[in-house]
């Protein structure tokens, strides 16, 4: 069974990976046999993944990528596969929010989310698979959401730019899975993270955050998800184990999909 989820000689490339749920990602993949490259937005980021990769032990390629370029992709690519080999793991995980009524948001704002969360994946998924389809096959995992699902007030533009990416996923599970490439999406929940932790702050009077008593209550685990939790689902995205699973978003929300809510008091 061991063989099933071993990553050993594969080239992973997790987007957006200098920390948070990439550079997770990223860890489980080394840990299960896999060369990592990452890339960032700028070299202050790359540099400051660089630094976190070391000092967690993992051999890692770092490289300064716009992914929403389509030429400074390409080059990146040209580059990893000349510095550690095809890409045979893909994660399209960089991306950003705007939380921004919609009605005070601007069509530019609205435009640079769907281009980072939406664009880029279509870019630099693209961009693989050709090396994928020569290769004799792929793994493409896409970070979605639970916003892929569910609407929220302040998030019109990621919202649209995840559902958008959900159908990515099936589509490029539709046009390439004849060539063993099969691309899922994994769909976190509320993630512990360095950007959430003013959330989940006690108060003053020692009561949580509200809105760490409205997470806490919409999740039938009772509690917000972390890092660790994403490792399992990504490796088995990646790995021999799902090679009939295609199409597919795997929700790592601790039942919150599933849960209509409690009943008030």
């Amino acid at each position: 069974m061991s063989v099933d989820f071993s990553l050993k000689g594969k080239t992973a490339w997790v987007t957006g990976a200098s920390y948070g749920i990439g550079f997770a990602i990223a860890q489980a993949f080394h840990e299960a046999g896999a060369a990592i490259v990452f890339n960032d937005i700028g070299q202050p980021q790359v540099d400051k993944g660089l630094e976190a990769y070391k000092a967690a032990g993992i051999p890692v390629h770092g490289y300064v990528c716009d992914v929403t370029n389509e030429d400074a992709v390409k080059s990146t690519l040209e580059k990893i596969e000349k510095d550690v080999g095809v890409v045979d793991i893909l994660v399209n995980n960089a991306g950003i929010i705007k939380r921004i009524p919609m009605t005070e948001m601007s069509a530019a704002e609205f435009r640079q989310v769907i281009d980072v969360d939406l664009n880029a994946p279509f870019i630099v998924s693209k961009a693989v698979i050709p090396g994928m389809i020569k290769k004799g096959g792929g793994k493409i995992i896409n970070i979605c959401s639970m916003m892929s699902e569910l609407g929220r007030e302040t998030v019109s533009a990621y919202a649209a730019a995840k559902g958008g990416l959900k159908m990515l996923t099936r589509n490029i599970a539709s046009e390439y899975g004849e060539f063993n490439i099969q691309c899922n999406g994994i769909g976190p929940g509320y993630i512990e993270t360095p950007q959430t932790a003013p959330l989940r702050e006690r108060q003053a009077d020692g009561s949580r955050h509200p809105f760490d008593q409205f997470i806490i209550a919409k999740t039938p685990a009772a509690r917000w998800g972390t890092t660790d939790d994403l490792k399992g689902p990504a490796v088995f995205l990646a790995s021999r184990a799902s090679d009939f699973v295609n199409g597919h978003v795997l929700y790592v929300d601790g039942g919150i999909l599933a849960y209509i809510g409690k009943q008030p008091k």
